[in-house]
Parts: C-alpha cells; structure tokens; sequence
C-alpha cells in the first residue's frame, strides 16, 4: 500500500529554495509591502479543535500589521484557542509564468473596542465614531502581527533571483 512521505514534501521548496538568489531583506520588504498595500482582501486561515476555517475578508495594513473589522463567525473559535493564524493574498492564476501571491503566518490578538488603536484603525477605514457607537455591539478588532511571510513573484526571475523569497520578522 502506497503511503506519502509528508515530511519529505513538506521540506520539498524548503530544499529547492536553498540554492536560489535573494533578495536584499530592505528590498524583499518592499516588494510584500508593495503588494500587500496593493490589494484589500485575503483568506484568514484559523484553528482550533473545532476545526479550521479560511474567510475571505478586507483587511487593513497599518505600522506592519494586519487589521480586520468582523461582526464575529467561526474563525472566533479558532481564535478563542489558537492565535496563531495564516494569510493568504494572491493574484488570479493565469498560468505558472505570471504567479504572485504572499502568504503570512502571525500571531492574532483582538482590539478592546474604542481604545487608541482601535479608533486609529477606524479612522483609516473612515468609520466615524458614531456610526460605531450606533450598533448594538461594536465591531470586533482582529490584529495580526505577522512573523513569517513567504513571497512568491514569477517576475523576480527575470532579474536573476528565485520565485520564491521568505522573510522572518
């Protein structure tokens, strides 16, 4: 009976990515900065032992973390027990030549509603305070600190460079 060796296709780009140029960390970092402050949505990806859930939401970049207003759903749960979570923002496929996308894991951490850095993100998003207030509850905060991003751009082979570039925070 045929069985997958997971942590060999686990360590498969880990291993391929050795031997491939890099970029300048300053130059990496304006790359994923480029690119994320280019697009507003992504796949939250959160976990618990209820289960995973991967939801599709507008995020915020702000002083080198991610913000998201949400009313609530199942990621709560996730994120109840595990604050560890994962990004996801890509470009459509249009074939392996044109392929970008950014995935990041982070650390997750809820904004006390009306606080500082909650009302500074509300103002990024143009809410005004009293159209919050006017709810029958505030809208939750979700901030992602990220640590690890791992950026893939088929263009950086054109300059000589692999397609795939990490960058620990």
């Amino acid at each position: 009976m045929w069985e997958l060796d997971y942590d060999k296709a686990a360590e498969y780009w880990i291993k391929r990515d050795k031997g491939s140029a890099k970029l300048e960390e300053n130059e990496l970092v304006k790359k994923i900065n480029t690119f994320v402050e280019g697009h507003n949505t992504c796949a939250l990806a959160t976990s618990s032992a209820y289960g995973v859930r991967c939801t599709p939401i507008e995020y915020n970049y702000s002083d080198g973390c991610f913000y998201f207003f949400s009313e609530g759903g199942l990621k709560f749960k996730g994120l109840k027990e595990n604050k560890h979570v994962g990004i996801a923002i890509y470009e459509p496929y249009s074939g392996f030549a044109n392929l970008k996308s950014l995935q990041i894991e982070g650390i997750a951490s809820i904004i006390e509603p009306f606080s500082d850095e909650y009302l500074k993100i509300m103002a990024v998003k143009k809410i005004p305070v009293e159209t919050m207030k006017k709810l029958p509850c505030p809208m939750n905060l979700i901030k992602v600190v990220p640590k690890h991003f791992d950026y893939l751009d088929s263009d950086l082979k054109k300059d000589g460079y692999g397609s795939r570039q990490h960058l620990e925070k």
